[in-house]
C-alpha cells in the first residue's frame, strides 16, 4: 500500500500561502488622494469627463448606482527608492471573476488608456520617484450571475435596477511589489497544482510534496519577504525537471472571451473591449512570448471608434502576429437561427474588416461558445477563405460525450473543415495544474494525435491574460509530470495538427448541442425581429439592386451596410438565443424596429423608382418563386384574388372548403379535420392546432434550457371563450387564465394558415401549438440554412433521445413514401417531432412548435405581452413544396401602386436552385452579385439568365473573389451543382 501524505502538506501549505504569502506581495503600501465626478448618465469620453469639478472622495465611501460610472481622480507621488512600484487599485470588487460587477479602465493625465482593472488584476505601472496622476473611469455594473445563483433581479434593466450605491472604494495605493514572493507563490502554485494531479504511485509525486514542505520550513513567517528566496531554492531542483518525451504538448493561445452582450448592454461590451485590449497590449509589450487571439470583428470596431489610439496599437500588434484576428464573423453568433444569407454575411462583414483594417483575413472560424452549430457551417467556413474551426461548447452536453477531439468535420454538401474540439473544457483556462492534467486525460486522439489547444485568459466579461497565467506557461515549458505548454498562434497549432493527423476520423452533420435547447425559443420578440430583419434585408437589396441597374438609382450601400451590422450584432450568441439581461432585449427590439423602417424605405424608394407613378395594383414579389402571379424576384399586376373558400356549419363543427382541402374546425376551435381532396386522404390522426402548455422549470439555465421531464406535466387548452366565423375564416378565443390567445383559420390552395396572436401573461410555462399527422415518418425533414438536415422521430440510441428539442428554420417536413406535410412559419425557430403508436397499428407522428416560453432569469419579464405566429400546414407537400412554402409565408409579395411591371434581373430555369441574395457588390463596383443554392438536396442543373447588360460572368467565393478553378458554372449559363451546393456569381458591369 502506497503511503501519501499530500493532504497535510498540501493542507499546510494553502494556509501558508493563505495567510503569509498573499498577504506579503506587497512590502510596502502607501494611500493616495482621491477626487471624484459621478457621471450623471451614459457614459462619457475621458475628455468631457477631465473638465469636470472633481471633489474628495474618501476611500471607504460607497459609489455607483446600478450600471452608473464614477471618475476618480488619484494623484500623488511614489516613492524614489522603490525598486518595483505599483498603483493599486480596489474598486470594492465583488469576487473574484473579473467581468462581472464592477470594473475600471485607467487613463494617464493625457488620456492614454493604461489599463483595466477588475478583480485579480488590479495593479497599474507607475515610475519610482514619479508623481501619480490617473483618472479611473469606474463602471458600477451590477454582478448579475457572477456568482452563478441565477435568481430573477431588476437589475438587469435600468429601468428597475434602482439608484443606490453597488459598492465601496476598497483601496487606491501606491504599493512596493515584492518579487521574489511573487515568483514563489507562481512557483507553488504550479507545483501545488501539479501534485494534485500525479498519481499516487508515482515517485515524482512525493518528490514534489516533500520539496513544498521543505519550502515552507524555509519561509519564515516573521519574514517573509526576507526568507521568500530561501524557499525558491528548495523549489528549484523540481522545477528544473523536464517533462517526458511522450508528454502531451499543448499550445496555448491567449484569449479572452468576451460575450458581445449578456448580463451587460452592449454599450459595456465596448467599454469591456477597451479594458481587455488595453490590458493585453500591456502584457504583449512586457512578455514576448505572449500570443493572443481575439474574435468578432464588432469589437475591433467599437474599440476603432471609441478609442482610437488603443486600435493603432492593436493593429500594430496584428502586423508583428502577436494579436491574432480570429473567427473571421462579425460576432461569435448564434449559428441555429441566423438564416442562410445572414450567417454568410456574418463570415463577408468580419472578414471584410479584418482584411481592411488589418490586410489578414482569420483563417480559423473560432466559436467557442455558441449553443451547437449548423451542418451548414462547414460549406461557409471554407468559402469564406478559413480551413480550420475551433469549438468547446459541446463538451456540455448532458448526455452524450463526443468521441473526438480532432476530426474532420462534414456539413450537409459534403465540405470537410478540420475541427478542434479542446479537451481542457474551457475556453477560459488559466493553466493551472488541474487544467493541464485534464486536457492530457481526456484528449480522445492518443495514440494519432499528441497535441491540443488551450485557450487561456479570464473570459465571458472580458479580462484575458494575467501575468500570473504567463508565470504558469514559463514553468510549465518542460516540466516532469505535466504536458509541455507553449505560447502560439491558432494557426501555429491547427497547423502542426492537421500535419501530425492528416486522415482524422469524420464527424457528419449536425454539431447538436444537448443543453440550452431553450434558446429556440426564449425571448420571441427577438427572434421575430430577426427573422423578419433578414427577409427586408433581402428585399431591400434585391430592389435597391434592381433599381440600380434598371431605373440608374443610387444605391445605399452606406444604409444597407448599417443595417446588417446592425442585425449581424444581434445574432450573437446570447441576444438572438434569448439569453441576456432585459436590457439587452428591449434595445435589440428597438434596434429591430429602427432596421424595420430604414428598410421599408429603402424599398419603398427602389419600387417607387421602378415601377413610376401611375395607380395600377402591383405585387412586387421578392421570393425566389412565383407567387400569386407575380414573378419571382419581380413586380406584375395583381391577378384576380382566388375565391374564397366556402363556409358551412355542421354537426361536426365549421366546414371550410376551397376545392383542395375540406377543413373541419370542432366546437373546442380544434382542426378535428383536414382532408386533402386531391389525394383522398386525411393529414390529422387526431384534432389538430392544439394549444399546449407545459410546465417550464429547468434544473438551473432558465432562459437557456427546457427539461424533458417537464413534458410530463401538460395542460391541453381546449376550453373556448369564443367561436365565430368571420367570412371564409374562423375566429378562436382561448385562455390559460393569466393569457389570452386569439386564433385566425383560413384556407389558401392545400395550405391551412393559422395566425396566433397572444397576450402572454403565464410564467415558466412553455406554450406548443401540435399537429398529430396521419403519416408513417421515420425522420422529420427541418430546414437549415441552405438547406435542411434530417433528424430521426424515434428514439433508439442517446443520442435520438437526446435530441428532443431541434431549431428549424421556415418549415419542418414529415412524410411516408409518396406522401408529406410541411409545417411552415414565419418567426418559430424550436420544435419536437416524435412519432408514437396508434391503437390498433400504424402511428402518428407529431410535430410540435415552441411558441412562447417565460423564464425568470436573466430577465424576469421575458416574453410577457403581445406576440403574433404564423403557421401553414401544407397538405401532400414534398420537399421542395416546403420550400416555397417557407419563402412565401416569410417574403409574402408586397402590394405597390405604379405605372408598368418590372421583369426580374435574375431567372432560373430549375427550381431547385434558389436565388437566395440579389444584390451590388461589397467593392461598390457596380458589379451584380447573386447567390444562388441548391434547395431539395439533389443534383441539379439549371440555366442562370441575367437580363441586364453585363460584361462578364464569374463564379467567386462569399467575399466576392473569384475562385482559382470555378466548377459549377459552364459557358453557357448552365449551372451545375452538387447536393446544397452555395454559388455565388458576379456579374460584371
Amino acid at each position: 500500500m502506497v503511503h501519501d501524505d499530500a493532504g497535510p502538506v498540501r493542507a499546510r501549505l494553502a494556509r501558508v500561502v493563505r495567510e503569509r504569502l498573499a498577504p506579503a506581495v506587497y512590502r510596502d503600501r502607501r494611500p493616495l488622494a482621491v477626487t471624484a465626478w459621478v457621471a450623471p448618465g451614459e457614459p462619457v469620453p475621458f475628455v468631457h469627463a477631465q473638465a469636470q469639478e472633481f471633489t474628495p472622495f474618501p476611500v471607504g465611501s460607497p459609489w455607483g448606482r446600478p450600471w452608473g460610472t464614477v471618475w476618480f481622480h488619484v494623484t500623488g507621488t511614489v516613492p524614489q527608492e522603490w525598486d518595483e512600484p505599483e498603483l493599486v487599485v480596489d474598486l470594492g470588487f465583488p469576487g473574484d471573476r473579473p467581468g462581472f460587477g464592477a470594473e475600471g479602465l485607467v487613463y494617464a493625465a493625457d488620456g492614454t488608456v493604461l489599463c483595466g482593472v477588475a478583480p485579480l488584476r488590479q495593479h497599474v505601472p507607475v515610475t519610482a520617484g514619479a508623481a501619480v496622476d490617473v483618472y479611473v473611469e469606474a463602471a458600477a455594473n451590477p454582478n448579475i450571475g457572477g456568482d452563478w445563483d441565477f435568481a430573477p433581479t431588476p437589475l438587469g434593466d435600468l429601468a428597475t435596477a434602482g439608484d443606490a450605491p453597488l459598492y465601496r472604494l476598497a483601496a487606491v495605493d501606491v504599493a512596493l511589489l515584492d518579487r521574489p514572493v511573487w515568483e514563489l507563490l507562481a512557483d507553488i502554485r504550479t507545483l501545488d497544482g501539479l501534485a494534485a494531479q500525479l498519481p499516487v504511485e508515482l515517485s515524482r509525486r512525493p518528490d514534489v510534496l516533500r520539496a513544498l514542505d521543505r519550502a515552507v520550513e524555509a519561509l519564515d513567517p516573521d519574514d517573509v519577504s526576507g526568507t521568500a528566496a530561501a524557499a525558491r531554492a528548495e523549489l528549484a531542483g523540481v522545477l528544473v525537471a523536464p517533462a517526458s518525451t511522450s508528454a502531451h504538448r499543448v499550445h496555448a493561445v491567449g484569449h479572452s472571451h468576451l460575450d458581445s452582450a449578456w448580463l451587460w448592454p452592449t454599450r459595456e461590451t465596448a467599454r469591456k473591449v477597451a479594458r481587455t485590449f488595453a490590458n493585453v497590449l500591456a502584457l504583449l509589450d512586457r512578455d514576448d512570448d505572449l500570443v493572443f487571439a481575439a474574435s468578432s470583428a464588432q469589437q475591433y470596431a467599437w474599440l476603432q471608434e471609441h478609442h482610437p489610439a488603443l486600435f493603432a496599437r492593436v493593429k500594430a500588434h496584428v502586423a508583428n502576429g502577436r494579436f491574432v484576428p480570429v473567427g473571421g464573423m462579425w460576432v461569435e453568433s448564434d449559428t441555429n437561427m441566423p438564416g442562410g444569407e445572414a450567417l454568410a454575411r456574418q463570415f463577408v462583414a468580419g472578414q471584410r474588416y479584418f482584411l481592411e483594417h488589418f490586410g489578414v483575413a482569420s483563417r480559423e472560424a473560432w466559436l467557442p461558445d455558441s449553443f451547437g452549430y449548423s451542418a451548414a457551417l462547414p460549406q461557409l467556413i471554407a468559402a469564406a477563405g478559413a480551413q480550420w474551426f475551433l469549438t468547446q461548447k459541446i463538451s456540455w452536453n448532458d448526455t452524450n460525450v463526443m468521441p473526438h477531439h480532432t476530426f474532420a468535420w462534414e456539413g450537409i454538401d459534403g465540405t470537410r473543415i478540420f475541427t478542434h474540439f479542446p479537451p481542457v473544457d474551457t475556453y477560459a483556462a488559466e493553466l493551472s495544474g488541474a487544467e493541464l492534467a485534464r486536457a492530457e486525460r481526456r484528449f480522445a486522439e492518443k495514440g494519432r494525435a499528441t497535441r491540443s489547444l488551450v485557450p487561456f485568459g479570464y473570459g465571458d466579461g472580458g479580462g484575458g491574460p494575467t501575468r500570473e497565467m504567463l508565470a504558469a506557461a514559463a514553468r510549465t515549458r518542460s516540466l516532469e509530470g505535466s504536458p509541455t505548454v507553449r505560447i502560439t498562434s491558432p494557426a501555429e497549432f491547427f497547423t502542426a495538427a492537421q500535419e501530425e493527423y492528416a486522415d482524422p476520423p469524420v464527424w457528419s452533420g449536425e454539431l447538436y448541442l444537448e443543453f440550452h435547447r431553450g434558446t429556440y425559443t426564449s425571448q420571441a420578440r427577438t427572434k421575430r425581429g430577426n427573422r423578419r430583419s433578414e427577409h427586408l434585408l433581402r428585399e431591400a437589396e434585391l430592389w435597391a439592386a434592381t433599381a440600380a441597374v434598371r431605373a440608374g438609382a443610387p444605391y445605399p450601400y452606406d444604409a444597407l451596410e448599417s443595417c446588417w451590422r446592425t442585425v449581424l450584432l444581434q445574432q450573437f450568441h446570447d441576444i438572438l438565443p434569448g439569453s441576456s439581461i432585459a436590457w439587452v432585449h428591449r434595445q435589440a427590439e428597438r434596434e429591430y424596429a429602427r432596421v424595420g423602417a430604414e428598410l421599408t424605405g429603402i424599398v419603398d424608394d427602389a419600387l417607387r423608382a421602378l415601377c413610376g407613378d401611375g395607380t395600377q395594383e402591383l405585387r412586387a414579389n421578392a421570393g425566389p418563386f412565383a407567387v400569386d402571379g407575380a414573378p419571382a424576384l419581380g413586380v406584375e399586376a395583381a391577378g384576380p384574388p382566388a375565391p374564397p373558400a366556402t363556409v358551412a356549419q355542421t354537426p361536426e363543427g365549421v366546414v371550410l372548403d376551397n376545392g383542395a382541402l375540406r377543413v373541419v374546425v370542432d366546437g373546442r376551435g380544434l382542426l378535428a379535420s383536414v382532408f386533402d381532396l386531391a389525394a383522398d386522404r386525411e393529414l390529422l390522426a387526431s384534432p389538430g392546432n392544439l394549444l399546449q402548455l407545459f410546465r417550464d422549470t429547468p434544473t438551473r439555465w432558465d432562459a437557456w434550457d427546457v427539461d424533458l421531464r417537464d413534458r410530463r406535466v401538460r395542460r391541453d387548452l381546449v376550453e373556448v371563450a369564443a367561436l365565430t366565423v368571420e367570412g371564409s375564416s374562423v375566429r378562436v378565443v382561448r385562455s390559460t387564465g393569466p393569457s389570452t390567445i386569439r386564433q385566425v383559420v383560413s384556407l389558401r390552395g392545400p395550405v391551412v394558415e393559422i395566425v396566433t396572436d397572444v397576450d402572454w401573461h403565464d410564467r415558466q410555462k412553455l406554450l406548443k401549438l401540435a399537429f398529430p399527422l396521419d403519416v408513417h415518418a421515420d425522420r422529420a425533414t427541418s430546414e437549415i440554412q441552405f438547406g435542411h438536415v434530417h433528424r430521426p422521430t424515434h428514439a433508439n440510441t442517446s443520442w435520438d433521445a437526446a435530441r428532443f428539442e431541434t431549431c428549424a428554420h421556415r418549415w419542418v417536413h414529415v412524410g411516408e413514401p409518396g406522401y408529406g406535410v410541411a409545417v411552415a412559419n414565419d418567426a418559430t425557430y424550436g420544435h419536437d417531432v416524435a412519432r408514437t403508436a396508434r391503437p390498433g397499428g400504424g402511428t402518428t407522428t407529431t410535430v410540435r412548435l415552441s411558441l412562447l416560453r417565460a423564464p425568470l432569469f436573466p430577465d424576469p419579464d421575458a416574453d410577457q405581452g403581445t406576440h403574433r405566429f404564423t403557421v401553414a400546414l401544407r397538405a401532400g407537400a414534398t420537399i421542395g413544396d416546403a420550400v416555397a412554402e417557407g419563402y412565401r409565408l416569410n417574403v409574402p409579395p408586397r402590394a405597390v401602386r405604379g405605372g408598368r411591371a418590372v421583369p426580374p434581373l435574375v431567372t432560373v430555369s430549375d427550381p431547385a436552385v434558389v436565388v437566395e441574395a440579389v444584390k451590388l457588390a461589397e467593392d461598390r463596383s457596380g458589379d451584380v452579385v447573386v447567390r444562388l443554392y441548391e434547395s431539395r438536396g439533389s443534383r441539379a442543373t439549371a440555366r442562370v439568365t441575367a437580363d441586364f447588360p453585363h460584361a462578364s460572368v464569374v463564379e467567386t467565393d462569399l467575399l466576392e473573389r473569384p475562385l482559382p478553378a470555378p466548377v459549377a458554372l459552364g459557358s453557357d449559363g448552365v449551372l451545375a451543382v452538387r447536393p446544397f451546393q452555395i454559388v455565388t456569381l458576379r456579374f460584371g458591369r
